[in-house]
């Protein structure tokens, strides 16, 4: 069994999206927070946890290794005293690429680590070659064999790294596992993301060394042991984003609370760029207010970058927005390679796109129609509600387990602001056989 999402498109004589959504806490900063707990044999309380299937997978992983996680309403309660093993389940492990943040824990805590190589969104080749590389550079030793693997030191030495490329999940491993490693290691070439800024807080109140956390070049001092903290997840950056582009195609004055603005300035430049205002109402919390009719949203072109570049996580979604908008508009995807694979699924709503290589053109249309479309990668997935959100007549989303990875109670949310969405079971049937002696 898998489930559809069943959208009502504005349309004519339906009433926009109004209103004020609650966004979540931020799901790529939960995941390697939740991977920092096993550094430590104490406590560690998260707080605003969002109810996700990466979440959930990731809290079996972990206890998979022998911890003890209780979970209450957005407070995730982690304690690692009892982890017995080092080896990450197979089968967990390859449902989620972020389940690899956990080989820095334990090399840093037990010296050994076994684990598969990792799954996740075929969005593009995301290799974890610098995750290794780096941890190599203090002293791992790696083997690997059968699906798995392996890694081992006798004690991980810090030293100085550079990163190819500014990986979010290399940045994050090499700072967990030096924070116990003897003398200091430096990232250069480090991720500036948020997320990395908010993984460094836990791991300072944790009793971490760690400063520059947000910039190039992050410095770790290794200490003997950590301990056990309390801490509160950023709000989702990502979440939020599209939560804004849903409200420039379907909304009227739609506010969104838990917001941090500062982490989403791309996003709010090109959204001013095609005439959709955002207006930070309060602290932490902003209204969107599209144009005004007759006039349609305006074409931008959008280059994706590392942070604090666009985000490759929108682009999905931005340009479905830009769908309507009036003109051609032209998108850049520079970090995956198959980040459009949203854009078939979007045109059997009416939208013209066409890909060119690494780049997408969008001819806006005055309107889209609703359809039957199938999810394909978690921020696909949002583009297709996104899209539905904004067509006339009714749009069927399916295999949404993509959409659950990312979006806490997304129909929830959306109910809330007035649209007309429901959840569905779909039953999958067998594909009838094949040959010649078919009974008929």
């Amino acid at each position: 069994m898998s489930e559809s999402l069943i959208i009502e498109g504005k349309g004519e004589g339906k009433p926009p999206l109004q209103g004020t959504v609650n966004i979540s806490g931020s799901k790529n900063a939960t995941l390697p927070l939740m991977a920092a707990s096993l550094l430590t044999d104490a406590p560690v309380q998260l707080i605003d946890v969002p109810d996700l299937l990466d979440v959930r997978i990731m809290k079996k992983i972990i206890i998979n290794l022998g911890a003890r996680i209780n979970y209450q309403e957005g407070n995730l309660y982690l304690d690692s005293s009892t982890v017995n093993s080092y080896s990450a389940s197979y089968r967990l492990v390859t449902r989620m690429r972020a389940s690899f943040l956990i080989l820095g824990p334990l090399l840093a805590r037990f010296g050994k680590a076994r684990i598969s190589m990792p799954g996740g969104c075929a969005i593009g080749q995301r290799p974890v070659d610098l995750h290794w590389k780096g941890l190599a550079t203090m002293g791992t030793e790696f083997t690997l064999g059968n699906g798995y693997l392996e890694a081992s030191c006798r004690q991980l030495i810090g030293n100085r790294i550079y990163l190819d490329y500014p990986s979010v999940g290399a940045t994050e491993n090499i700072m967990m596992a030096a924070t116990q490693a003897q003398g200091t290691t430096v990232i250069e070439n480090a991720a500036l993301e948020p997320e990395i800024v908010d993984l460094a807080n836990l791991l300072i109140s944790m009793g971490a060394k760690v400063s520059g956390a947000g910039t190039p070049t992050v410095k770790i001092q290794g200490v003997d042991k950590l301990h056990g903290t309390s801490h509160k997840v950023i709000p989702d950056r990502i979440e939020a984003g599209t939560y804004m582009i849903a409200a420039a195609m379907a909304g009227k004055g739609v506010k969104i609370n838990n917001i941090l603005l500062d982490h989403l300035k791309p996003l709010t430049a090109k959204l001013g760029e095609a005439g959709v205002a955002v207006l930070e109402t309060s602290p932490g919390e902003v209204k969107i207010l599209p144009p005004e009719s007759p006039q349609r949203i305006k074409a931008v072109n959008v280059k994706t970058m590392p942070y604090p570049g666009f985000p490759t996580d929108l682009q999905p979604q931005f340009s479905t927005l830009l769908t309507l908008a009036e003109g051609v508009s032209l998108i850049t995807e520079t970090v995956f390679e198959n980040r459009f694979r949203h854009a078939e699924a979007i045109s059997r709503l009416g939208a013209d796109m066409k890909i060119e290589g690494n780049n997408l053109v969008v001819r806006g249309k005055p309107r889209l129609r609703g359809s039957r479309v199938k999810a394909t990668d978690l921020r696909g997935a949002a583009a297709l509600v996104l899209a539905g959100l904004a067509a006339e007549g009714k749009t069927e989303v399916q295999d949404i387990y993509h959409l659950d990875r990312g979006y806490e109670a997304v129909d929830l949310k959306l109910s809330g602001l007035g649209a007309k969405i429901t959840r569905q079971r779909q039953t999958v049937l067998p594909e009838a056989p094949t040959g010649k002696n078919q009974n008929m």
